[in-house]
């Protein structure tokens, strides 16, 4: 980074150089293997980054989060299960002091603004630069929002980041809608999230109030346009956008 004498990716660290105490304890979350592996290289290069841990989903990432009490999750958005921009609603709940920065290839405005909404602290797109992600991981670390370079460019801002969303949906709810939208039957609900169809049922009906939708159909829209899923883990998961 510019004016800085802080290390970037391409530094080798020195043989035997200690990592600092105080180093950023990270926890990587990302349905893909190889790009894990990839950050976790990337970062634990880095004399101030400390990985402490992975996940391959926004559960496992919570599961992981509450063991290991990370500085930092970099989170994926969209994941089969329970999405980042999910996940991230609950650890801010559960983990206040932990910061999420949003890492997607996926740079809609609805969507960086659900995430923020959300609780995420930053948003950096997955073809960034490996030192704007360092960059944004220092940032959010201090809690300061840190939005990606590109999606700057292009209008966006932080004003409003953390103020009120315009669906404001619990954190079960999102759950609820996501498996919804994902072809979820009412029994099926209850039983990943263990709690009773009546249950459901009353999530179902608040969802569609709050949201002011009507009919599967535009209850998937909604999830697609937001990032709760994506066309592309639909299809991964072998779910019809039009199921029942």
């Amino acid at each position: 980074m510019a004016g800085t004498s802080e290390p970037g990716f391409g530094d080798r660290a020195r043989a035997g150089e200690r990592r600092p105490a105080l180093s950023i304890r990270v926890l990587i979350c990302d349905d893909h293997a190889l790009l894990r592996e990839t950050l976790r290289l990337l970062l634990s290069a880095q004399p101030q980054v400390s990985v402490v841990g992975e996940a391959a989903d926004g559960r496992e990432a919570i599961d992981r989060c509450e063991a290991l009490q990370p500085d930092v999750v970099l989170m994926d958005t969209a994941m089969p299960g329970l999405n980042g921009i999910a996940a991230t609603a609950v650890l801010r709940q559960r983990l206040p002091r932990t910061q999420v920065l949003m890492l997607s290839g996926y740079g809609q405005e609805e969507r960086v603004r659900a995430a923020l909404a959300a609780g995420a602290r930053g948003y950096v797109l997955k073809h960034a630069s490996a030192a704007e992600l360092l960059q944004a991981i220092q940032t959010v670390s201090a809690a300061r929002p840190y939005l990606s370079q590109e999606l700057v460019e292009r209008g966006l801002s932080l004003g409003g980041a953390g103020g009120v969303d315009p669906a404001p949906l619990s954190a079960r709810e999102r759950e609820v809608l996501q498996l919804v939208a994902e072809g979820a039957s009412n029994r099926q609900i209850a039983d990943r999230l263990v709690i009773s169809l009546k249950t459901v049922e009353a999530h179902k009906e608040h969802i569609v109030r709050k949201l002011g939708l009507r009919g599967t159909a535009e209850l998937v829209h909604y999830a697609i346009r937001t990032g709760l899923i994506t066309v592309e883990t639909d299809a991964e998961l072998g779910l019809s956008p039009t199921g029942p």
